[in-house]
């Protein structure tokens, strides 16, 4: 991207969009304004029409809301969020080094956006802002959480609470739930969408392997960068980490 940047505003508040142009017009050396919309039907047509460089984009909108907007693009400009969210609500934002501005927008706070965007434009690429956007919308995703898992049994369908749930094991196409008696089941869910909606108790070691904590007696270091986990059990078990997932298993203990 060069400076200055083309940038558009979607934001149904109408008010909100005068106050926010205003402020911007005050960086003309790094904005430029190309257009807005009112909601985001009329943003995706925009963005298509203009092929903005950055979208001042507020979450709350009528119809298409400002996350299934971005949902439906095909390429993603860089995307400063304008919204009345509380500031916990957008701590992943902060994280994934995507910005955001709280209403109403203060001039010092749009200072700060607009000095960012101009020190980043020319030393990232755009697919980098993509990735960390991405991260930032999965974690805001409202977790739908698992709370019981079905394992067939004869001709019978039991259901297993995930606290009752040792570890779960994937090997070659098929995933298994380990109990602490030993049981295993054969189970339909993959290990990615279990990582996706098991509590947090639930740790991922390895690319096969998820554990959960409140079985987990002791930990072994072991070779290349893994670990050997102990768990309780009327039937112990033991299963190795894998050596990609070392920090993860490092924060077990630094927590």
């Amino acid at each position: 991207m060069t400076i200055p940047l083309r940038a558009l505003i979607i934001d149904d508040e109408k008010l909100a969009v005068k106050r926010l142009q205003r402020l911007l017009e005050r960086h003309p050396d790094v904005i430029t304004l190309v257009g807005e919309a009112h909601n985001g039907e009329e943003g995706l047509q925009q963005i298509a029409a203009q092929r903005p460089d950055v979208v001042f984009l507020d979450i709350e909108m009528p119809g298409l809301n400002g996350f299934q907007m971005l949902g439906q693009l095909e390429q993603m400009p860089v995307v400063v969020f304008v919204t009345a969210f509380e500031a916990y609500a957008i701590r992943a934002f902060e994280e994934n080094s995507v910005d955001y501005l709280l209403k109403p927008v203060e001039p010092e706070r749009l200072e700060l956006t607009v000095q960012k965007l101009k020190k980043q434009a020319d030393t990232t690429a755009p697919d980098h802002y993509s990735q960390q956007l991405w991260k930032a919308l999965q974690q805001l995703k409202p977790k739908k959480e698992l709370f019981s898992v079905p394992v067939k049994v004869g001709d019978r369908i039991l259901f297993i609470r995930p606290e009752e749930a040792c570890y779960f094991e994937a090997e070659d196409k098929y995933v298994y739930l380990y109990t602490p008696e030993g049981k295993r089941h054969l189970i339909d869910y993959s290990l990615t969408v279990l990582e996706e909606k098991l509590p947090d108790y639930f740790v991922r070691i390895s690319r096969s392997v998820i554990v959960n904590r409140q079985y987990i007696r002791e930990i072994q270091r072991h070779l290349g960068g893994r670990y050997v986990f102990l768990l309780n059990g009327k039937e112990p078990a033991k299963v190795t980490s894998g050596a990609s997932y070392a920090d993860k298993v490092r924060q077990l203990w630094e927590l």
